[in-house]
């Protein structure tokens, strides 16, 4: 497998469990912008008690580190921020699976999923806006210019994919406002 696919060792599991999912971060801003390396991949996932009770039966512990049950329903009992890891154990590629709880942002990215044909696999993929949202959160955060370039790229390379409307709305609700004008600085 090679290792712009590698997130595929997770998605294909959570769509044999049904479960609700997108890809956002990294892995969502290289097929919406330019490709980098990455060791992990960002979803977003909306469980049920039935879902996380399978998790680690199809994550088994021979090719899979997947936390307990019990810590999964902790995680999943957080109204926000609630989070766990999966790992494949041969190539150390890391799965972080955001919780949806009651963050609207991640509620409308889930109804807004796009569902797409990658390398002969369907995957939901995270809508752009909030890529470049959770981008810019990260950016506020810790001043990481990667997470500009990410969004530069992705306004060169998918800006007809993007509602503007839609994008700057959310960037006034959530007070982004210093963050975007550096990332359209950074995109000239």
């Amino acid at each position: 497998m090679q290792e712009a696919s590698r997130f595929l060792l997770f998605t294909r599991k959570l769509n044999t469990l049904g479960v609700r999912y997108i890809i956002t971060g990294s892995v969502a801003a290289m097929i919406y912008g330019e490709p980098r390396l990455t060791n992990d991949v960002d979803l977003v996932v909306l469980l049920d008690a039935k879902q996380a009770a399978r998790l680690p039966e199809v994550f088994p512990l021979e090719e899979f580190y997947c936390p307990p049950e019990e810590v999964i329903r902790k995680e999943m009992a957080r109204p926000r921020r609630g989070q766990f890891n999966i790992i494949h154990h041969q190539t150390g590629f890391k799965a972080d699976l955001y919780l949806c709880g009651t963050d609207p942002l991640n509620k409308w990215g889930l109804e807004k999923a796009r569902r797409v044909q990658y390398s002969g696999e369907e995957i939901y993929l995270s809508p752009p806006e909030l890529v470049i949202l959770r981008k810019l959160e990260f950016f506020r955060e810790g001043g990481s210019e990667k997470h500009l370039r990410d969004i530069r790229f992705m306004l060169e390379v998918s800006a007809d994919q993007i509602d503007r409307a839609e994008l700057e709305k959310w960037i006034r609700e959530r007070g982004l406002e210093k963050a975007w004008a550096a990332a359209q600085s950074a995109a000239k």
